[in-house]
């Protein structure tokens, strides 16, 4: 890596930091489309794995309902696991072209999603049953693009879960992923020793973000600069798609 490429990665983690603490946006998917900029693919999500632990870890103890939304989600965290060994698998077989541009694809229907906030409904009686697909094809998308959010946002929307439980839900995805996803990467190859201290210290930039991020939240108006965030990042994810 260049100096241009670690300044520009060490930015991305940083404003990623800003805009999870300012706004709540999943850090991984804002951190994703910079770091892939700078560093290509593979490399980006070994960077980004423990800085998007280290920024959700406090997040469970101050969510709640853990040991509910673990009992209550555990087929959805359970069926991630053999996802994204698939989706590590296809890492290392499909071309990194076409993995950048599913990630584009899935930070693009992320952004509309946030955007558009649509009225999705699950009936209680397939909640079980959603959670063994939504779990598995998550993993997948994470495996092979190490962006966690599809299509674990559209599927905890539609249950219209109170602020505290869906917070907990989606970020005990979060870890759960993030955690098997350094375990693949390391067992592959994907993640060199090399790449594990530099995703160790990224973990200080991410949280330099966060904490200015939570500032900030004070100072602006979050729902405009969400609004300006989620543009950006649908900007982006445009530009991974023509990569």
């Amino acid at each position: 890596m260049d100096t241009l490429s670690l300044l520009t990665a060490a930015v991305g983690l940083l404003l990623a930091g800003v805009i999870k603490g300012a706004t709540g946006l999943g850090y991984s998917s804002c951190a994703l489309p910079f770091l892939v900029f700078a560093v290509d693919l593979k490399p980006a999500m070994a960077l980004v794995i423990a800085p998007a632990l280290a920024t959700n870890v406090s997040l469970s103890f101050a969510a709640g309902h853990f040991g509910e939304t673990l009992r209550r989600f555990k087929w959805l965290y359970l069926t991630m696991l053999p996802g994204i060994a698939l989706g590590v698998w296809l890492l290392g077989w499909v071309p990194t072209g076409l993995a950048v541009q599913i990630l584009g694809c899935v930070i693009i229907a992320y952004v509309v999603l946030a955007l558009a906030k649509p009225t999705l409904t699950i009936p209680a009686k397939f909640e079980r049953f959603l959670q063994f697909p939504t779990g598995f094809l998550n993993g997948v998308v994470t495996g092979l693009t190490g962006a966690q959010v599809m299509p674990l946002f559209p599927y905890v929307m539609a249950l219209h879960l109170d602020a505290d439980r869906t917070v907990q839900t989606i970020n005990l995805a979060v870890l759960v992923a993030s955690t098997v996803l350094a375990i693949g990467m390391l067992g592959t190859g994907l993640m060199t020793p090399v790449l594990l201290a530099a995703s160790i210290g990224a973990i200080i930039p991410a949280l330099i973000g966060v904490e200015l991020g939570n500032r900030a939240r004070r100072l602006i108006p979050v729902a405009r600069f969400r609004f300006v965030v989620l543009l950006a990042l649908a900007v982006v994810g445009a530009l991974l798609l023509m990569r």
